[in-house]
């Protein structure tokens, strides 16, 4: 049997035998392991390519609780490629400032996206749960328009045994237990992954000694859509630091920080977490608003991952290959790059255009994210809670400093807010030649501008696309059996010149499925753009 170890926020894909578990094991191109946000989209993104996938969930749709809340403008740039970013979007609550307070003290605000010309706003608040609903619902659509996705609720996998060229999985379900093959298996199956754990493979990185409360509080309050957070906080009992953010459905997301030596239980009673969210109501509002506790956990802060995340015919992917403490929201923003990174991979090695070196390029790079990610939430943490005496007062010199001064408050580390990795110097990478702008340089994602009567991102992703601006290249290129869609304009909008033309009066752009840049020239080189394409795919790499 199959335990049903939560309750369902909903239920997505129930279980129904299916005749392959009376059958000898057949074999699957790829095989993804986990219902969540990356494996759903990573299985929305497949199957819209063309790509053969069946996802297996060990329950019937997600859980509940509100978790991952923070998606950023990257995120819902992968999000609308796939069909579901204007509903993560519309249902969202959208934030572009934050505030950082000392005690009752404000030290400074910021603004994430202080200029115009993007679709998307940098970041949107969504309870995971929402957020999967809608990335299941663009699969079941791209099933219904022919997408060869297949998803298996209740089917737990429950041994992985590699070959050389394929994976055997035994399925335990509710009518007993099955074997499927597997050419590609993609874990993403959470931070405590049984999938890692059956391959006997480890977590490597720094589990910090403090523990952090999660209080989902359900009211109506006048605090703005922003993101509020306090260091030493005047309200008592919330520790070194708190967090105020909004959510959906009038739900406030409180963040406490309760140190290391704490008694769980204790901490998790429910008239405890009240004391805390009254102590804080009444320092912000002056009186305590009625409200209901609707989610309630304690996390502790984690920066690991895993020495490799391609083993063999098993990828791992999202929390299972990575772990980041929450605060700078790069948790799951940084597992929707992860697939936005391997599908189109996994999509030109299942159909035989690149070699499984493009596959393990797939480590190189996303480790390379992961290894960012890492450093900025370390030394987020490091900041946020000072180890030492004397650690503790350069830190709120720091705060006290930037209260005036501008210098200082880069300085000042809340939480380095998620932003797309860039691939700089890394292998897939091409010629880079112009000077100019940095923001769209070789290995970067595609910044969105206003283009024609929508915006860039609109029409580039999925494919590799030529990008020409004020200038020429002909239509219809392609190289090493992938074809290259030409996107011309000589009208480029003030923003799209500004991003990507800099001082440059013309510009060429070769842009991967995943919308980060191989190369720039200032004119077309039909050479050169076919070496970098090669190179872009690994065609040439063993």
């Amino acid at each position: 049997m199959v335990d049903i170890r939560y309750d369902l926020a909903f239920t997505l894909y129930p279980y129904e035998k299916v005749a392959a578990q009376d059958h000898p094991p057949a074999r699957h191109p790829v095989v993804v392991i986990g219902g969540g946000p990356v494996g759903m989209a990573l299985a929305v993104d497949l199957g819209q390519r063309g790509t053969p996938v069946l996802l297996l969930d060990d329950h019937e749709g997600v859980g509940q609780g509100s978790r991952a809340i923070c998606f950023s403008k990257r995120t819902l740039e992968i999000c609308d490629r796939l069909g579901f970013g204007q509903a993560v979007h519309d249902k969202g609550v959208i934030w572009n400032v934050g505030r950082v307070f000392h005690g009752e003290t404000p030290v400074f605000n910021f603004d994430l996206q202080p200029e115009d010309g993007d679709k998307f706003p940098a970041f949107v608040n969504l309870q995971q749960p929402y957020f999967e609903k809608f990335a299941t619902k663009a699969a079941r659509t791209a099933q219904n328009q022919g997408a060869p996705i297949e998803i298996r609720g209740r089917n737990r996998v429950t041994q992985i045994d590699q070959h050389d060229t394929y994976a055997v999985l035994t399925v335990e379900t509710p009518d007993g237990s099955y074997q499927i093959e597997a050419d590609w298996v993609i874990a993403c199956d959470g931070a405590r992954s049984p999938s890692r754990k059956m391959l006997g493979l480890e977590f490597k990185g720094r589990v910090f000694e403090d523990n952090f409360l999660i209080a989902d509080v359900k009211m109506t309050a006048d605090f703005p859509s922003e993101r509020w957070f306090w260091f030493e906080p005047p309200f008592e009992g919330a520790g070194q630091s708190a967090l105020l953010h909004k959510q959906p459905d009038d739900i406030w997301r409180i963040d406490f920080q309760l140190g290391w030596d704490i008694d769980r239980d204790a901490e998790l009673d429910p008239a405890n977490i009240r004391r805390r969210v009254d102590a804080m109501l009444s320092s912000q509002t002056g009186t305590v608003p009625a409200y209901d506790l609707e989610w309630i956990s304690i996390y502790t802060f984690q920066c690991r991952r895993m020495e490799k995340f391609v083993h063999n015919r098993v990828i791992f992917a999202g929390d299972a290959a990575h772990q980041v403490s929450p605060f700078g929201a790069r948790g799951a923003n940084s597992g929707l790059q992860d697939i936005d990174n391997l599908a189109w991979k996994l999509e030109l090695v299942v159909k035989g255009l690149a070699g499984d070196a493009l596959i393990e390029s797939y480590d190189m790079e996303r480790s390379h994210g992961a290894d960012e990610n890492i450093l900025n939430s370390s030394r987020a943490t490091d900041f946020m809670t000072p180890k030492s005496a004397i650690s503790k007062v350069f830190r709120n010199a720091v705060l006290t400093l930037a209260q005036k001064h501008d210098f200082a408050r880069p300085l000042v580390n809340s939480g380095r807010l998620s932003v797309p990795c860039i691939y700089d110097d890394l292998p897939l990478n091409g010629p880079d030649m112009m000077t100019g702008p940095a923001r769209t340089r070789v290995g970067a994602s595609c910044p969105d501008a206003p283009f024609g009567d929508g915006f860039l991102l609109e029409n580039i992703g999925g494919k590799f696309t030529l990008l020409v601006l004020n200038t020429q290249a002909p239509q219809d290129l392609c190289e090493a059996g992938i074809e290259i869609e030409t996107l011309i304009t000589h009208t480029p909008s003030a923003e799209l010149r500004t991003r990507y033309l800099g001082q440059h009066d013309a510009a060429v752009y070769l842009i991967r499925p995943d919308q980060h840049i191989v190369a720039r020239w200032p004119t077309f080189d039909e050479t050169a753009l076919r070496a970098a394409l090669r190179t872009a795919i690994a065609k040439d790499r063993v």
